[in-house]
């Protein structure tokens, strides 16, 4: 057990106070403490740890600034509150693009060679030629973007983080906005800020012309909505087909790790167009104000991996009842037949 200056929560007090009271040198040394000793660090010290060093990250240099945001997230998935957590990092994130957006749009101006090839924002920090061109900060807030992307899914990991985040929509845009410009994804924070939650859900199965009214919550891909549809409808007895397994449904839920699985379904817009198991619920079109979704009988036998996406969120999707036949009459009057891939 660790006593003293090498506790958690000792370098946090440390690091704390060094941060506010801008003395650079102490900095250094307790935040390469708060590194070593994250590790070892008890529950209670993570609890309360978490909070301080999240209001403190505005005073923070922007490089360690990511590292410590991380840390944060960390402690989270430990199990430090992520409501108390979030606004000093999301507001880290919202910086930290804005310094990236400043990058790349000095890096277009810039022209030449250093236009045409977008760095990875990955390795030991900006190389030279980005901070000769753009600067030191707008080079930062590209090359800690994934540090921030794994701090901020660890908090986003929580619903009550994503019910409250007020500008999901626009953190999406300006990722999306990055990712276009640079050929670079960042797709773990894209699927989290993409998640939907007590959401209702209109499930139509064209052979056999029923429909089903369902809410889905924490769902990070549609691989994820998809095996969970097939143990709600198939498993439930209500369609024919093959059952998930308990363990395929349950690593879709809240347990760890991945277990092969086949498809049961094809998934279908109302429009006819298909929708691919790679992308999000947040896919599926809305219709009179409630998502709408088609299944047809699959094309042809498609495997993948059951689990999720994001691992540390809980994926619920829950079938509230069956819809009388003249309900789902009044549903499928809003789609299409099915068109083929290719057909536009």
């Amino acid at each position: 057990m660790m006593f003293g200056k090498n506790r958690f929560d000792a370098a946090v007090a440390d690091f704390e106070a060094a941060v506010l009271g801008r003395d650079a040198r102490r900095s250094r040394k307790a935040f390469d403490r708060l590194q070593e000793t994250f590790g070892q660090a008890a529950e209670t010290e993570l609890v309360e740890g978490a909070p301080r060093l999240a209001a403190v990250l505005p005073d923070v240099p922007p490089g360690p600034r990511a590292v410590v945001a991380v840390l944060v997230g960390g402690c989270v998935e430990r199990g430090a509150d992520a409501a108390r957590c979030a606004p000093g990092v999301f507001a880290g994130l919202r910086e930290a693009l804005a310094a990236a957006e400043e990058f790349a749009a000095k890096r277009a101006a810039g022209g030449g060679d250093f236009a045409a090839a977008f760095p990875a924002p990955d390795g030991d920090g900006p190389d030279g030629e980005s901070v000769a061109v753009a600067g030191e900060e707008a080079a930062l807030g590209w090359w800690t973007l994934p540090d921030w992307e794994r701090a901020c899914v660890a908090l986003l990991n929580d619903p009550g983080v994503r019910a409250a985040l007020p500008d999901k929509g626009e953190l999406l845009e300006r990722v999306g906005r990055l990712e276009a410009e640079s050929g670079h994804a960042f797709p773990f924070l894209t699927h989290a800020l993409r998640v939907l939650d007590d959401e209702p859900l209109v499930v139509l199965h064209r052979p056999s012309r029923t429909g089903y009214a369902l809410r889905m919550s924490g769902l990070g891909d549609t691989f994820q909505l998809h095996t969970l549809l097939a143990d709600a409808l198939v498993g439930g007895g209500h369609l024919d087909g093959r059952v998930p397994s308990p363990q395929e449904a349950a690593v879709c839920r809240d347990k760890q790790g991945e277990v092969p699985t086949v498809g049961a379904f094809n998934l279908v817009a109302p429009d006819g167009s298909w929708l691919g198991n790679e992308g999000t619920p947040q896919d599926i079109p809305v219709v009179d104000g409630v998502r709408l979704l088609v299944l047809d009988p699959p094309p042809y036998e498609r495997t993948w991996p059951a689990g999720r996406l994001l691992p540390g969120m809980r994926g619920e999707l829950v079938l509230e009842r069956p819809l009388e036949p003249e309900e789902a009459d009044r549903w499928f009057a809003h789609v299409d037949p099915p068109r083929t891939p290719d057909a536009g």
